[in-house]
């Protein structure tokens, strides 16, 4: 049986069909000094053979294993090993395995709870996928979401019983909204020795104190000593992101506070600390 005419070289269009590439590519491996340059026949077209062939099916086979480019061409060269750049593509394969594993519990746990509160980490959700729907309000989930950029998530899951209770106790949470509208009033047009300004402060440390009982009288706190326990093996939730220090963290966070809001907060503060040091429970003015 007569064997089918078999070419001693191949042009160029006929080496990328058999390697499964295309001519670009094997262009650019040449100009890479991956696949060195072939003769090139009398109409000065190159012309390749066998052993231009091998090398070109393990460029092939090693780039669609991920190898990069270059360290394909540094193994051929010797100047590294194939092994050595296996182990860089498994360090950064298991690398890009992990990061896919925590976006897909994100969006699992986004879609379990349907809403942002599955976008917070698992420490803090957890801790408030049983209220009731639409007990957490947008800007609930935005202070959980700064604590949890500046404190960490057991920060935010400390944070999570004020919520808790404010979801639960409706006499709280329309002091919580007075509160917070008579806040807004203290704009750049205040003065921060405005009488009004003490006034309130006062009253927001009497709601911290409301919010402290019912914390306290709610197990709440009980609940955060099995979270505590817990923080071991939660420690390293957060590791490889960027983090600052709880200060440089609320210097970098803009509130827009007047010099009137700016003092209030200051004696809020104050007044929950004195009362702290005075030997009262603490959240007491």
């Amino acid at each position: 049986m007569p064997l089918p005419a078999i070419p001693r070289r191949v042009k160029i269009g006929d080496a990328a069909a058999f390697a499964g590439t295309t001519p670009r590519a094997i262009r650019h491996y040449h100009a890479i000094g991956l696949l060195a340059e072939p003769e090139r026949g009398s109409d000065d077209r190159r012309r390749y053979v066998y052993d231009d062939m091998i090398r070109l099916l393990w460029i092939r086979k090693m780039a669609d294993a991920g190898i990069p480019l270059d360290d394909i061409r540094a193994g051929f060269e010797g100047a590294t090993g194939i092994e050595q750049s296996l182990a860089r593509l498994e360090e950064s394969l298991v690398s890009k395995a992990a990061a896919i594993e925590a976006q897909l519990a994100a969006v699992h746990r986004l879609r379990e709870v349907g809403s942002p509160l599955g976008l917070l980490s698992p420490l803090v959700s957890g801790r408030l996928h049983d209220l009731p729907p639409g007990s957490l309000r947008p800007a609930d989930l935005d202070t959980l979401l700064v604590t949890e950029r500046i404190f960490g998530s057991l920060g935010a899951a400390v944070q999570a019983n004020r919520f808790i209770v404010l979801a639960t106790h409706p006499e709280l949470r329309a002091e919580e909204d007075r509160l917070a509208e008579a806040e807004a009033v203290l704009d750049d047009t205040m003065s921060p020795d405005d009488p009004r300004v003490e006034d309130l402060a006062a009253q927001r440390c009497a709601h911290e104190t409301a919010l402290g009982a019912a914390i306290d009288g709610s197990g709440l706190d009980e609940a955060l000593d099995v979270l505590l326990d817990q923080e071991d093996e939660h420690a390293g939730e957060e590791e490889g992101e960027a983090r600052m220090s709880p200060m440089e963290a609320i210097g970098k966070m803009p509130y827009d506070f007047s010099p009137a809001r700016v003092r209030y907060e200051e004696r809020v503060i104050e007044l929950l600390h004195s009362a702290d040091r005075d030997g009262d429970t603490p959240r007491t003015c």
